[in-house]
């Protein structure tokens, strides 16, 4: 039955519909992360069946997915600042829409500049467009300030399930169907956040803008935003910490697979192992989530660089076995998209939440100039070498750096941004 103006409207209580309203965002921005994020993060299984059917080589193969990385990291400020003033929901529906075409068409790529358009531009341009500035953005604006800790780590655990739920459905698709039918059909399972794309509209400006003019106070234009946040120290600090992130995660997810092959091991363990890491994050996002609004977000940071510094360096000494390679992957899981929640955290408590996707945007490609190299040099190495090695030394070099990079930020609210 259709209400009336005599028909009275369901009462729920006030906190009934705030906390249903917050649950379903939340479920939104995660369930959209989880299969943007791991379709994208499931590429990886998919290399040595491209080399075999190319036969371009793993360092050309490389290079796309590098490249990818490095796509993925630059539309995200401009897909934010785009989110932020004309809305989120159309950014999404032309990120999904971008993923799905990406990878229908990547097995029917022969050439190297072939691969770079569909894995490197389409692909991963729309995963950016549909990726955590967006999303964390979106999630930041509709929840209280209160709850924006545990916000971010649920969404970020959404992309975690996503890479432990899809990495065995693309491998049962492709012991099925074959390689390139797995892949194509992974791309349209992205279709399936469409909806979702609607209980996210709105833009961030709109609100700052409603605040404003209650309190008489300008708004800053993303231009003015942008050239505050370089002129932070604590803001390129950030950058210089999450390029290294960018780093560790590329090289996993595009050569964990490759490394686990070169151990003699079979391609299920590989399978298993990227989507140990997917769970585990889970946790980890979780945990980081409801730890951010308790500890000092910087020195979590610290913790978690130092982490997978020290198991990196555990797995290099240890004998390569199936059970070494999963608990590696397990611990790896924990600090793997860790690092998301208090860094979006930390740009939220020094910028506020208006530009939000514009200014996370920008860490994230510094991320992943960090993933450009991570993707890139491990197939340069392994070619030249036959080994992995060299890449796993600089990888615990680059956490240490990491670790000790995030200890001066400062935390408080820039001095002119409070005064603004």
């Amino acid at each position: 039955m259709q209400p009336t103006s005599k028909t009275p409207l369901p009462a729920y209580p006030a906190t009934a519909k705030a906390t249903y309203a917050l649950w379903l965002v939340l479920l939104a921005a995660a369930g959209t992360f989880a299969l943007t994020m791991g379709v994208r993060q499931t590429m990886g299984l998919y290399l040595s069946s491209v080399n075999t059917s190319t036969g371009l080589g793993v360092a050309n193969i490389s290079l796309a997915f590098a490249f990818g990385q490095l796509w993925w990291g630059l539309t995200q400020p401009f897909a934010g600042a785009i989110a932020d003033r004309v809305g989120t929901a159309r950014v999404l529906i032309a990120g999904m829409v971008l993923i799905a075409i990406g990878t229908v068409i990547t097995p029917l790529m022969t050439t190297t500049w072939g691969l770079i358009l569909a894995i490197g531009v389409l692909a991963a341009g729309g995963a950016g467009m549909a990726g955590p500035s967006v999303l964390m953005a979106a999630s930041t604006r509709m929840v209280p300030a209160a709850r924006r800790g545990m916000a971010t780590g649920i969404v970020n655990a959404g992309g975690s399930f996503g890479q432990f739920a899809l990495a065995p459905v693309a491998m049962g698709l492709t012991a099925s169907l074959g390689w390139a039918a797995s892949m194509q059909w992974m791309g349209v399972l992205v279709l399936l956040a469409l909806p979702a794309a609607w209980i996210l509209k709105g833009n961030s400006n709109a609100i700052a803008a409603a605040a404003a003019s209650a309190s008489g106070v300008a708004v800053l234009s993303a231009r003015q935003a942008l050239a505050r946040a370089v002129a932070t120290p604590s803001y390129g600090l950030l950058a210089a910490g999450f390029m290294v992130c960018g780093f560790h995660i590329a090289f996993l997810a595009t050569h964990l697979p490759g490394v686990i092959e070169s151990c003699g091991m079979p391609p299920a363990i590989a399978g298993w192992a990227l989507a140990l890491i997917g769970l585990f994050n889970i946790v980890g996002s979780l945990a980081m989530g409801w730890a951010v609004g308790r500890w000092r977000m910087k020195s979590l940071l610290s913790l978690l660089y130092a982490a997978r510094g020290l198991a990196v360096l555990a797995f290099v000494l240890a004998p390569k076995t199936p059970a070494v390679v999963l608990v590696f992957a397990a611990v790896m899981g924990v600090t793997f998209l860790s690092t998301v929640p208090p860094t979006a955290g930390l740009v939220a408590k020094m910028f506020g939440p208006a530009n939000m996707a514009m200014l996370f945007g920008v860490l994230m490609l510094a991320h992943q100039i960090g993933g450009f190299f991570g993707a890139f040099l491990g197939g340069q190495v392994f070619q030249a070498t036959g080994s992995y090695d060299w890449v796993w030394y600089v990888d615990i070099a680059l956490a240490a750096g990491a670790a000790l990079i995030h200890l001066p930020i400062r935390e408080a609210r820039p001095a002119r941004l409070a005064a603004v």
